[in-house]
């Protein structure tokens, strides 16, 4: 499908940010009173230590690999995986090789 079938509106995701040797680069897609939508791109053996959110948060991983640990239990995710990170559960990410990855998070 090219980038004319999509419609001019349409983006491929993982298109809307970019890697940048040794950081981790956010945009935010969408805020609101409702919560929020961030893309992330991560470099390799970068990472988010440990913290806890008020919000339960959803991780879509878009590319590469990345580890997920939720209360000290670790997740290997690839593109196309998914996990949930519960709300005032501590969490922290790395990144074994660059991953972007779609963070949704809705506030009840």
């Amino acid at each position: 499908m090219t980038g004319q079938d999509r419609g001019p509106d349409a983006r491929r995701m993982a298109e809307l940010i970019g890697y940048q040797e040794g950081s981790v680069v956010s945009r935010q897609l969408v805020k609101g009173g409702g919560g929020n939508v961030t893309l992330f791109a991560f470099d390799k053996d970068e990472g988010l230590t440990e913290h806890a959110s008020p919000f339960d948060a959803l991780v879509y991983v878009l590319d590469g690999e990345a580890e997920v640990a939720i209360a000290g239990r670790p997740s290997r995710l690839h593109a196309g995986d998914m996990i949930v990170m519960p709300a005032k559960e501590p969490h922290a990410l790395k990144a074994p090789s660059r991953f972007k990855m779609l963070l949704v998070m809705i506030k009840p």
